[in-house]
C-alpha cells in the first residue's frame, strides 16, 4: 500500500492545493493531508476551520483515499507516527524551489523522509494562500482560486 503526506498550512486551501491532492490520489493508496497549526505564521483560520474546509471539499470532489489531520509537531516526527517516508510538496516558481529543497534535504537527513515535489496544473500556477488571504481582506471575489464550498463560507463569514 503507497502512501503520501501532504504537509502545509493551507490558509487556505485554494485550488492549487486541490489539484495536487488530486493528482496525488489517483497515484497514491492513501493520501494525508496534514494541516500544520504553525501558530507563528499567525493563520488566518485556525487549525479545525482549515481541516473542516477540506474535508469538506474532498467529500464533495469523492476523494475517498484523501485524508486530513492537524498536526502540531515537526513533519518528521509526524511522519514517523504514520509509518509515512514519503511526503509531497508542491511548488510554484523557482523561488519555491530553493525553499523547499532547504526544507526537503532537511526532513531527509533527520528522519529519512523523501520529497516527491509536484507542480501545479498551469490554470493554477499562480494561486498562493497569500494572495487569497489578501483578496479575502480586500473581499473580493475567489471564484477561480478557491473551491466554490470555501467561497461561500469565507464570503459569508
Amino acid at each position: 500500500m503507497t502512501q503520501v503526506i501532504y504537509p502545509g498550512t493551507f490558509d487556505p486551501p485554494h485550488l492549487g492545493h486541490l489539484d495536487i491532492v488530486k493528482r496525488a490520489s489517483a497515484i497514491f493508496d492513501n493520501v494525508f493531508i496534514a494541516i500544520a497549526k504553525n501558530p507563528h505564521k499567525n493563520p488566518m483560520f485556525d487549525a479545525n476551520l482549515r481541516k473542516d474546509l477540506f474535508d469538506r471539499i474532498i467529500k464533495a470532489e469523492n476523494l475517498n483515499n484523501v485524508h486530513t489531520e492537524i498536526f502540531d509537531t515537526t513533519l518528521v516526527e509526524y511522519a514517523r507516527s504514520k509509518h509515512i517516508n514519503l511526503v509531497i510538496r508542491g511548488v510554484r516558481l523557482f523561488t519555491d524551489f530553493e525553499y523547499e529543497l532547504q526544507i526537503s534535504m532537511s526532513n531527509y537527513i533527520l528522519g529519512g523522509l523523501e520529497t516527491l515535489f509536484m507542480m501545479p496544473s498551469q490554470e493554477y500556477i499562480h494561486i498562493s494562500s497569500t494572495i487569497v488571504r489578501d483578496l479575502i481582506r480586500y473581499k473580493s471575489s475567489l471564484k477561480g482560486f478557491v473551491h466554490p464550498i470555501i467561497e461561500k463560507d469565507v464570503l459569508l463569514s
